[in-house]
């Protein structure tokens, strides 16, 4: 049977929310769609396909990659280059594509890190892959304390320079060293777009001044404070807790197929399926069910409460949990109320 490419729905941009990104002239989908799981070579390729159209449909303008996304590493680019080829590059004028590099690629001292080389040599091969002449946004995934952040930062600016990034942005990074990141950029003529943290309801961290990473020591501020003052744009990644953040796991097992059923899965396992947290999931499933929502809905909107949050990445098997997360937005911002009586719950898993 022929492929039919895809004609984009008129309406797609009548519900969606946008959020600008710090003080750029760029806005970014209220949720952008992360292709970090379900897109590589052991999912089924006609639901990437399926799942990509409805997201954009609904207004999803961002999809996020990198380069070792999968599994294997780099096929979820090389996937969505193919959805991209056949269904989205009418639109790429209305697309952003961000890409990222910075954890092990390929063997030997090149291929890992922050250095200039593996930096500008693994955007190309992302390139290749997505089959696109740019990204919109280029990524260092993972601070690298053994490159000096200078070649690092010279590294994304080059890129820009290339016309193969618009923007760039960090991963990862800790509050110093992402103030150190944007003086270096600001420098360079290249601003720091946007920074990519993981935060949900129980992973807090980004709020908290109490951080170290290896090379910065005690910090004074909190990631917030740091891109909230600098004007960067934040994008969080896994606000659903990997799972735990669902009704999914509420019955206190793990069904079978799920994440933390998955003894391959290294971020979530039966095992985090405690007293302490079946308590406080059943209680926050019950605060969403007084606003009409799913747990999941109510994750994503506590993670939005804050705007300095530019965007949150939902990831999806199945276009009906994309619409679900989506719906996420219909319910309006939570009120003072109910974050008050979130706060409690919203507190790391011992």
């Amino acid at each position: 049977m022929a492929h039919v490419p895809h004609l984009a729905a008129e309406d797609r941009y009548d519900t969606m929310q946008y959020r600008r990104a710090g003080r750029s002239g760029l806005d970014l989908p209220a949720l952008s769609l992360g292709l970090w799981q379900n897109f590589g070579d052991t999912s089924r390729f006609d639901t990437q396909r399926a799942i990509l159209r409805r997201a954009f449909d609904l207004g999803v303008t961002h999809f996020d990659l990198a380069n070792n996304y999968g599994p294997p590493a780099g096929s979820a680019e090389e996937n969505f280059g193919r959805h991209f080829a056949a269904d989205l590059k009418p639109y790429r004028d209305e697309l952003v594509l961000s890409t990222k590099a910075g954890y092990g690629m390929w063997p030997g001292p090149y291929g890992d890190h922050g250095s200039r080389k593996y930096l500008l040599a693994s955007l190309d091969q992302s390139l290749t892959r997505m089959g696109v002449d740019y990204v919109d946004v280029f990524y260092h995934h993972r601070p690298d304390t053994s490159t000096p952040l200078e070649e690092t930062m010279g590294a994304l600016v080059s890129a820009v320079q290339q016309g193969k990034a618009l923007y760039v942005g960090v991963s990862n990074y800790s509050p110093a060293r992402t103030r150190e990141a944007a003086r270096i950029l600001d420098e360079l003529g290249v601003p720091l777009l946007i920074h990519q943290p993981s935060y949900s309801m129980f992973n807090r961290h980004i709020e908290n001044p109490a951080h170290k990473d290896g090379y910065d020591g005690e910090q004074t501020e909190s990631l917030l404070d740091v891109v909230g003052d600098l004007g960067v744009g934040t994008i969080v990644f896994s606000p659903l807790q990997q799972g735990l953040l669902t009704s999914k796991y509420l019955a206190g097992q793990a069904p079978e197929g799920s994440r933390a059923a998955r003894s391959d899965s290294p971020f979530l396992s039966a095992g985090a399926l405690t007293e302490d947290y079946l308590s406080r999931a059943k209680a926050l499933d019950q605060i969403a069910a007084g606003r009409s929502q799913t747990l999941a809905q109510l994750a994503l909107a506590w993670v939005l409460r804050d705007r300095r949050v530019t965007s949150a990445l939902i990831g999806a098997s199945s276009v009906g949990q994309l619409e679900d997360n989506v719906a996420a937005l219909a319910a309006g911002p939570l009120t003072e109320d109910e974050i008050a009586a979130i706060e409690p719950l919203a507190q790391p898993l011992g």
